[in-house]
């Protein structure tokens, strides 16, 4: 699931990211700065107090789970992940990418963290997924929005989709903790895939 860990936490958390948060300490911005030095530092305590890994993951599943169709045309074999099915695997698939997110943030290899991910009897791609989205070259833009509504806060992140000349702006949700904020969501991943899906349609029909 390596893909998955660059679509979920890496590009958002990312270098760029970093430098372009580093004086916006005390705000939503300032929680994705110290989940990325708790990235650079492997200190996995210090990640899950800025990033709620199980939530975040959960989500995802769930919002996968509702995109039959785009998944069947971004992934071979994607009609086995219909709806039903994909709901009734959340608990392993969630549990395995927590392991991974985990096993990266202690080692920073993503060959261990794929490593880490539990054998299954049966293999659905989250990963896979997560490279139509966001590619191995794509690029951390910048930050297109970010706002508060009371406890809750949204952040667009804009990166390169450089295989389809475009970029695409992954929105993540943070929730106030106290003193802090944290990770909770990305709350735009079905608009990502549906987009994609006719991205690649519209790439294959030329």
């Amino acid at each position: 699931m390596k893909k998955l860990l660059l679509f979920v936490l890496l590009l958002a958390l990312g270098a760029g990211g970093y430098y372009y948060y580093r004086s916006l300490k005390n705000g939503p911005q300032g929680a994705l700065v110290s989940a990325a030095a708790a990235v650079q530092t492997h200190d996995m305590v210090a990640f899950e107090k800025y990033v709620d890994v199980n939530s975040v993951t959960s989500h995802l599943v769930d919002d996968m789970a509702q995109q039959g169709s785009a998944i069947s045309s971004l992934l071979p074999g994607g009609s086995l992940m219909l709806g039903g099915a994909m709901r009734l695997l959340k608990p392993a698939l969630a549990k395995a990418a927590h392991q991974e997110v985990q096993r990266y943030v202690e080692t920073g290899s993503l060959e261990a963290a794929a490593a880490a991910a539990p054998k299954r009897a049966v293999k659905v791609s989250l990963t896979g997924l997560a490279s139509k989205i966001v590619s191995p070259d794509s690029k951390f833009k910048g930050v297109k929005y970010a706002r508060e509504e009371g406890d809750n806060a949204f952040v667009g992140l804009e990166v390169s989709q450089p295989k389809y000349d475009t970029t695409v702006v992954v929105e993540v949700k943070l929730r106030r903790q106290g003193d802090h904020w944290q990770m909770t969501q990305i709350t735009n991943s079905t608009e990502l895939l549906r987009g994609v899906a006719l991205l690649e349609k519209k790439r294959l029909l030329k």
